[in-house]
């Protein structure tokens, strides 16, 4: 890439794929170039079903986004998700070799790449592994070891597993767009990277990412994750439902729920009647509005129970895992009329819709604070991360290899310095010895 600062997220969702450029400026918000945008073809639920058509989609939003931005794609940090994701707790150690040695880098790099190593069920990986708290030697509840003494470094982690197929498509399709990956994410954190903020994620917070074709929840407390899950229903079950309720085609059912939907059947009269046109010359279809949220509110509730099970699974009236926050709502999905008014009262929990414009520089376009780019706008934060991580990395490496090339050349000048040495007096003893035997 032409400018190192740069960087790519890759949102491949059911409904759009989504390929977002952006840097950081001088305040460390993010200053998105440009985004390109294409229909999903090839993506049902989360999963790759068809590899020539994702490839295609994936090409088009990257040309667009590189026609607007003129910029070059090279790399790029792409989301996961899918009804194949799961989540579990495992807990792991490692005993130093010495213990008069403070806890670095280095030990909790190999306690992780342990957890890595954990037998799977077949045909499923690792994606994440992310530690929650430590335990050194006696002392629990650690947040950061880093410096402290001890022989036994304990971790309590949170693993997030999937399919070894279903990742290896969404790799085969990135490259085949001609794109290298830089990194895969889970996309439930990528969302609560850019709609969430750090005394949420404290206090107890459950986030409800509602796509297309999935619900992706994360549960935050204490600062760390908690909890992930992936529910396989979205809003293409809503549009389903109005088309086969309201008997009509998929794009008039799409265009109904965005522009007349709602979660709430109470509000609308019977009186209100919306005309849908006939196909090819049929008579136009007269749909009420409290027949059509009758039908969304049907699909929505359940949708928001399967993930409030997830919720009560997590523990959450327990006061160890109480979630002061409530719940945040995004994504695509959350843009339906009333629902965070059906979230509460379902769940009896605080909710509100979350907007990535937190992190974005001031002068963005409005579109991008939409919650449907949530994901991307996280995904593009999780690559902007990373490239600072390398750079620092890197300039370590470098710092190393400095401090190398100096020792050479001190070694070379002390070793000079003693054949200089060697030969002064070597030729003195020798001017002495001729001296005398004259």
């Amino acid at each position: 890439m032409e400018n190192n600062k740069i960087a790519v997220g890759l949102d491949i969702g059911t409904t759009k794929i989504v390929a977002m450029i952006g840097r950081k400026n001088e305040y460390g918000k993010i200053e998105v170039l440009g985004v390109g945008k294409a229909k999903s073809l090839g993506v049902k639920r989360g999963v790759v079903s068809n590899i020539t058509q994702t490839i295609q989609s994936i090409q088009q939003a990257v040309e667009e986004a590189e026609s607007v931005s003129g910029q070059k794609i090279e790399d790029v940090v792409v989301g996961i998700a899918g009804q194949h994701i799961r989540s579990l707790h495992h807990s792991d150690y490692i005993t130093r070799a010495n213990a008069d040695e403070v806890i670095n880098e280095d030990d909790l790099e190999n306690l992780e790449n342990q957890v890595h190593k954990l037998v799977m069920l077949p045909g499923e990986e690792i994606i994440h592994v992310l530690p929650q708290d430590f335990k050194v030697d006696s002392q629990a509840d650690i947040k950061e070891p880093i410096g402290m003494y001890g022989g036994r470094l304990e971790a309590n982690f949170h693993v997030v597993v999937g399919q070894v197929s279903s990742i290896r498509n969404i790799g085969r399709c990135v490259k085949s767009a001609a794109l290298d990956l830089a990194d895969i994410t889970l996309e439930p954190l990528a969302s609560a990277s850019a709609v969430l903020s750090q005394e949420e994620k404290e206090a107890g917070v459950a986030l409800i990412d509602i796509g297309g074709g999935t619900t992706d929840l994360a549960i935050f407390k204490d600062g760390t994750i908690r909890h992930t899950a992936v529910i396989p229903f979205g809003g293409n079950v809503i549009t389903d439902d109005i088309k086969e309720g309201c008997s009509i085609i998929e794009k008039q059912a799409e265009l109904l729920k965005i522009k007349f939907g709602s979660a709430w059947p109470g509000e609308n009269k019977e009186t209100e009647i919306v005309s849908i046109p006939g196909l090819r010359g049929r008579e136009p279809k007269e749909i009420t509005l409290k027949n059509l949220s009758k039908i969304i509110h049907a699909r929505v509730q359940e949708i928001i129970e399967h993930v409030y099970l997830e919720i009560k699974n997590y523990g959450h009236e327990t006061q160890k895992g109480k979630l002061i926050a409530g719940i945040v709502l995004t994504g695509g999905g959350s843009q339906l009329k009333h629902l965070r008014q059906l979230v509460e009262y379902i769940t009896g929990m605080d909710a509100r819709i979350g907007y990535p414009n937190e992190h974005l520089a001031g002068d963005s376009e409005d579109a991008l604070s939409s919650p449907s780019y949530a994901t991307a706008v996280g995904l593009l934060m999780e690559a902007l991360t990373k490239q600072t991580e390398e750079e620092i990395e890197r300039s370590g490496e470098f710092e190393e290899a400095i401090e190398e090339v100096e020792e050479t050349q001190e070694n070379e000048e002390k070793s000079k310095r003693v054949g200089n040495n060697f030969f002064k007096k070597f030729t003195e003893g020798l001017k002495d010895f001729l001296d005398n035997a004259e």
